[in-house]
């Protein structure tokens, strides 16, 4: 392996697994703030969305009309897959229990990296294939025995995230020329706007407004930010399986900071969740990057092409913003 690809599959980990930590806060804050979930999601979105926005200001300065304009439509995409995965997983647990969710939502590594597998030829190492299975067994650990009974719509709704979260990827893996910093913005402000027709359109004030912010800028903006740009860096798969770690690191927020104790099969599955990511993380940084086939699909991108959506004078500084430091 080729010390600049090495360097970049460890930046890539190390920002997926950083936005894992971020987005695990979402049970601590959702505990800390008292209002309904349409509520908290759309004031979630307008300041994670705002955090962003100026992340992107910052890092295009002048041209960062330009860069929403040139995201493309590979970045539009991404932005109403994003908005519509917040939507369903708002739905999901209005319509059934947390178990359910977390039960569908371990398929994503499988989900994520079939479609990869498919659409794009991106082929995973067997170790990582491997601890994909134990994470999901550790989930499965976590739930409670019959959790999936009933409730059809609310699993439906569940998997329609999960699906969609993996599609997500594959896109984000395919156009690394394009910058999804702005996608992501976008995606902000769109789940927003879906959620504001639900909200009670209280204003807040307060203590309470300042929760709101933090929750916004820690658990949405900047888990944003980091997987948006450590999942161009690294395979699909791997992207999913370093963020189920959030199911590890959500119940002990929780637990610091309410004393809620972790029944013992969410101890023991949240072990085995844990334990797989980090090892199967170890294992391939060490050994040659995942092989691909030939790249015949039509999403496949050809490196040596010119991106028609980008202007030429944008082009070498989008590059080097996003370049692993």
């Amino acid at each position: 392996m080729q010390d600049g690809q090495l360097a970049q599959a460890r930046y890539g980990s190390l920002l997926v697994a950083a936005a894992a930590v971020a987005f695990s806060t979402t049970g601590y804050f959702t505990r800390l703030i008292r209002l309904d979930v349409p509520t908290l999601l759309f004031w979630q979105g307008i300041f994670g969305g705002l955090l962003m926005l100026g992340c992107i200001s910052l890092m295009y300065r002048g041209e960062t009309i330009t860069a929403f304009r040139t995201m493309g439509r590979s970045g539009i995409a991404i932005a109403i897959l994003m908005a519509l995965a917040t939507v369903c997983y708002v739905v999901a647990l209005r319509l059934t229990t947390v178990a359910d969710v977390m039960s569908i939502a371990a398929t994503g590594p499988f989900l994520s990296g079939g479609l990869a597998w498919l659409l794009i030829g991106e082929k995973e190492h067997w170790t990582t294939i491997v601890a994909s299975v134990f994470a999901l067994i550790g989930v499965v650990v976590m739930v409670e025995p019959g959790a999936l009974g009933g409730h059809i719509a609310g699993a439906a709704m569940a998997f329609a995230m999960t699906f969609t979260l993996a599609v997500m990827l594959v896109i984000m893996r395919v156009k690394k020329s394009v910058s999804m910093l702005p996608a992501s913005c976008l995606s902000a402000f769109l789940s927003s706007l879906m959620m504001w027709p639900a909200s009670s359109g209280v204003i807040p004030s307060g203590g309470m407004l300042g929760e709101l912010v933090l929750f916004g800028i820690v658990q949405f903006g900047l888990g944003q930010i980091l997987f948006t740009i450590g999942a161009r860096l690294i395979p699909a798969l791997r992207t999913s399986l370093l963020n189920r770690l959030q199911t590890v690191l959500g119940p002990m927020w929780v637990w610091l900071a309410f004393g809620e104790i972790p029944r013992t099969n969410t101890l023991v599955g949240g072990t085995l969740v844990l334990a797989s990511a980090i090892t199967a993380t170890l294992i391939t940084q060490s050994l040659r990057p995942p092989t691909t086939l030939p790249r015949s699909s039509p999403l496949a991108p050809n490196p040596l092409a010119p991106n028609p959506l980008t202007p030429n004078p944008l082009t070498p500084r989008l590059a080097r913003d996003e370049a692993p430091r």
